[in-house]
């Protein structure tokens, strides 16, 4: 076994994440897509539904540098389950759509998030439930 004569002085670390301005273009062109309806839970009224994200890199080539390919989807829908914006972003995409659906604004909503991809498309998919 050779022995080290000299060490290295610093370490190096590469780490990526998500570029918010990204993250941004992304999200304001995707498709969305909710259903639900009111209903009473335990004498409250209530809202249960889903809201769908779908994301075609495909179709954001004129704003993305990267290619948008199935290698490209699996990577950017790792980076959103690890991002810890979307949570936040998701539960306000999700209070818009039940405000849209019932037309009237909710006191709470929750949201239950899953990413995957599939080809070059990243879908996220949200249980809702808001409290009026």
């Amino acid at each position: 076994m050779a022995r080290a004569l000299r060490i290295a002085m610093f370490e190096r670390e590469v780490r990526e994440r998500l570029s918010r301005a990204a993250l941004d273009a992304i999200l304001d062109r995707a498709e969305v897509i909710s259903e639900g309806q009111r209903a009473e839970r335990g004498g409250k009224d209530s809202y249960l539904g889903s809201t769908m994200v779908t994301v075609d890199l495909d179709s954001m080539q004129d704003v993305l540098r990267e290619h948008g390919d199935a290698g490209t989807a699996q990577r950017l829908a790792a980076l959103m389950r690890a991002d810890l914006t979307i949570k936040a972003r998701m539960d306000a995409l999700a209070c818009r759509e039940v405000l849209r659906v019932t037309n009237t604004r909710p006191k709470g909503v929750r949201t239950e998030i899953q990413i995957r991809a599939q080809g070059s498309r990243v879908f996220i998919d949200a249980d809702v439930e808001a409290s009026f």
